[in-house]
Formats: C-alpha cells, sequence, structure tokens
C-alpha cells in the first residue's frame, strides 16, 4: 500500500514540484495552501507523513503542528524560508521530527530521504529492540502503536516517533546511563549531522508532556557530561 505524504505550504510552485517528485517516488500526496485547510484536511484523511512551511496565511505552521499534536504523534518535517529567524531547535520544541531550510540549495532528493527516514521510524515493525509492551512502575509504553501511558493516563500531547524512541530507549534499562550520541543513533539512525543540543531539545519536551500528567515527573535523569538515565527511584 503506498504511503501518503500531506504538503502544506501557500507556494503552489513548491506543492507542484514537490508532488511531481514524490508521486515518481511512489508516494499518495495530498496538499494544502494554509494551516486551517490542512487541520481538517488530515483530521478527515489522516497521512503518513506531513511536510510543513512555517509561514502560512490564516494559519502557520507553528500553531498547526501545536494543534496537530494534541491528538496525534504523525510524523512532520518542518520547512522554513532564508528569511525566518526561527532555529532548528525551536521547530523540535514544537514537536517537529525534522527541520530542512528551503535556502542554500534546498535538495528535493535530500527532503525525500529525510521523509524515509521518519517513516522508518513511524514503523513500529522496524523497531527491532522491543516489539512488546514496556511497564516500569507508572511507565507503560506499547511500540506497536507508539503509545505512552504514566500512572494509568495518556499523555495529553502524544509523543512524536522521535520522543517515543529516546523514552523507550531509556525506559527499557533503568539505571543505565544513555550518553546524547547513543540516543542521536537510536533516534536518527540514518542521519549522522545532528548536534547533542537536539537531543536535550527532545528530551525537555518529553518531560514537559509528561509533567501535564504528573507535575513531580522526573523519571528522566540528566547526567551532567554524560547523557540520560531512566531513574529507577
Amino acid at each position: 500500500m503506498k504511503e501518503t505524504i500531506a504538503l502544506i505550504d501557500d507556494d503552489r510552485n513548491i506543492l507542484t514540484s514537490l508532488s511531481i517528485a514524490l508521486e515518481k517516488e511512489g508516494f499518495k500526496i495530498q496538499t494544502y495552501l494554509d494551516g486551517e485547510s490542512a487541520l481538517i484536511g488530515l483530521a478527515r484523511t489522516p497521512p503518513d507523513l506531513a511536510v510543513i512551511d512555517i509561514k502560512m496565511p490564516k494559519m502557520d505552521g507553528e500553531e498547526l503542528l501545536k494543534k496537530l499534536r494534541k491528538k496525534t504523534s504523525l510524523p512532520v518535517i518542518f520547512l522554513t524560508s532564508k528569511d525566518d529567524e526561527i532555529d532548528e531547535l525551536l521547530g523540535l520544541k514544537l514537536g517537529a521530527d525534522d527541520f530542512i531550510k528551503k535556502s542554500g540549495g534546498f535538495s528535493i532528493k535530500v527532503l525525500i530521504e529525510r521523509i524515509r527516514v521518519q517513516l522508518r521510524k513511524k514503523n513500529a515493525s522496524n523497531i527491532e529492540e522491543i516489539k512488546n509492551v514496556i511497564s516500569h512502575g507508572k511507565l507503560r509504553l506499547d511500540p506497536s502503536q507508539l503509545e505512552c501511558e504514566w500512572d494509568g493516563k495518556q499523555l495529553p500531547d502524544k509523543l512524536t516517533t522521535t520522543e517515543f524512541l529516546i523514552v523507550q530507549e531509556l525506559a527499557k534499562r533503568p539505571g543505565i546511563i544513555k550518553e546524547r550520541s547513543q540516543l542521536m543513533d537510536i533516534a536518527y539512525r540514518e542521519d549522522t549531522d545532528i548536534e547533542d543540543r537536539t537531543i536535550d531539545s527532545h528530551v525537555k519536551r518529553i518531560r514537559k508532556k509528561f509533567k501535564k500528567v504528573d507535575n513531580n515527573f522526573s523519571a528522566i535523569e540528566t547526567r551532567y557530561g554524560s547523557g540520560y538515565r531512566w531513574n529507577v527511584n
């Protein structure tokens, strides 16, 4: 079955060129010219991944992503133009799984490869390490559904695929310190152009999501100079 990619951008030329390229790669395509129509369309016909431009009329990419993250862990790749002052970390803090700049020789081939990376991560059958439900104290992870519960409650804001992989990697061996480089290998297996601070940004967002159901959440412990571990206490 063909995987579906949603393209949300107010530039018709970009939508056309990306649609043609992705269809040649065997993907089904949905296109939207603004965030408002995209929010409605994505709810009616959920895609496998969305590529979202940040600057758009009616509802920009940031607002669209905030609304999406309340309901879904759909993989999202942000597109930004050279005039945007927003940096990669802000995109990731909002819940994006990846981030590509349109300027500086924007490559459709690079975008296609980034899309494939995210789709491989999304496919739970490709998570080789653990296929069964993980339970540690208040935590319950279901890799087959990418579902996460804390103290019997679903997180109000779902973990993105990247965030889920980080939590899973930490939780499967409680008390063991995982270096940032190890977490990067898990979360971005095919992408080596990722900085340590990107993992820090993901962890901050993960903690924020858990604290919405438990303000005292402290299971992810920072080991300064080393990395992170899942606290067994």
